[in-house]
């Protein structure tokens, strides 16, 4: 059985239904999104994190077919791309919320029928993330230790779902430790939460502990997703990815970073948008204020590990050196 976050948003006839991770594992909330510009807002107020604002994408971009209903083909078609331009704003440093919109548009244009499209194209691209998700699991599994530890920061779902289940399968030994990842606490509550519900060995740290992890010998490796990986091999990840690669470097852990293809739209990381937060959000744990009215946050969601700090970039074609990542596109099919 999936652990519940592989399935945390779904179609319904009455809009689309997001599992609430700000509150997850303590509260099974579901909110519902009568349209697509509430799907957005669930996005930007994180709502859904990880691989949840793909799938969002997704069928919000079905509600936004629905929306069309009755009007001309080029006016409902202007509005499926306004409404992509919508949910792509939402978070723009990971390139996956593109990709969803992409692939609805395709299925638009292969049918007479707007709805019946674009619900195609949803589905293909839900069942192509799946699919590209366990091959990408896969190959990551394959360069874990057959007995160790592996550190994690932030979490992918599917990514990191796919690679504990292919490594189980391989009759791996792993434990694993999590960061906390401020500020929402996404280590704690959902990467945690999920490696104990597939049965791991699991134990949590906080952000700042990374460090001493390694240089005491308790991490093998260091594996995280990436929000994008550019051609010329860097990581763009949740804040703190640099600083935990940086002391792996230190004490000679290797990094390994996942994702399903590098991004050819981001040949350097100058290509890449970074996300900055607004800093009120480091001020608070949880809804509780943890710092005083005289202090102000600053909060980049994401940073940029270089590719001297990393070890291979694992795909779902297989691992690669982060210098030669324009490989993966070497061979017939192109797909990004």
């Amino acid at each position: 059985m999936d652990p519940v976050l592989a399935h945390s948003v779904r179609l319904a006839d009455d809009g689309v239904h997001v599992l609430d991770r700000r509150v997850f594992p303590f509260e099974r909330t579901w909110v519902r999104c009568a349209t697509s510009a509430e799907v957005a807002r669930a996005i930007e107020d994180m709502v859904t994190q990880s691989s949840g604002p793909y799938f969002a994408a997704l069928w919000g971009m079905v509600l936004a077919a629905r929306e069309a209903r009755g009007l001309p083909r080029a006016e409902a078609r202007a509005h499926l791309e306004h409404v992509g331009r919508l949910l792509v704003a939402t978070r723009r440093t990971n390139n996956a919320l593109r990709k969803a919109v992409a692939s609805v548009l395709a299925g638009v244009d292969a049918s007479d029928d707007l709805e019946a499209g674009a619900l195609a194209g949803a589905v293909a691209g839900d069942e192509r993330y799946r699919s590209r998700s366990r091959a990408l699991g896969e190959h990551t599994a394959r360069l874990l230790p057959d007995d160790g530890a592996v550190l994690t920061h932030c979490w992918a779902d599917l990514y990191l779902i796919e690679a504990v289940r292919a490594a189980t399968a391989l009759g791996k030994r792993l434990r694993y430790f999590c960061t906390e990842t401020r500020p929402y606490l996404q280590g704690a509550r959902l990467t945690a939460e999920t490696l104990a519900e597939m049965g791991a060995d699991t134990t949590l740290i906080t952000d700042g502990t990374g460090a001493a992890a390694f240089r005491a010998g308790e991490v093998d490796v260091l594996l995280t997703a990436a929000d994008r990986v550019t051609m010329d091999g860097h990581v763009v990840n949740k804040v703190g990815t640099l600083g935990l690669a940086v002391a792996a470097s230190a004490f000679d852990v290797p990094f390994l970073a996942m994702v399903q293809a590098p991004d050819r739209l981001a040949p350097t990381e100058a290509d890449v948008p970074i996300e900055f937060r607004p800093g009120s959000e480091v001020l608070r744990t949880l809804g509780r204020r943890t710092a005083s009215d005289r202090v102000r946050g600053w909060y980049p969601a994401f940073d940029v590990t270089p590719p001297a700090f990393v070890t291979s970039v694992v795909t779902d074609r297989g691992a690669y050196a982060p210098d030669r990542l324009h490989e993966y596109y070497d061979g017939e099919e192109v797909h990004d």
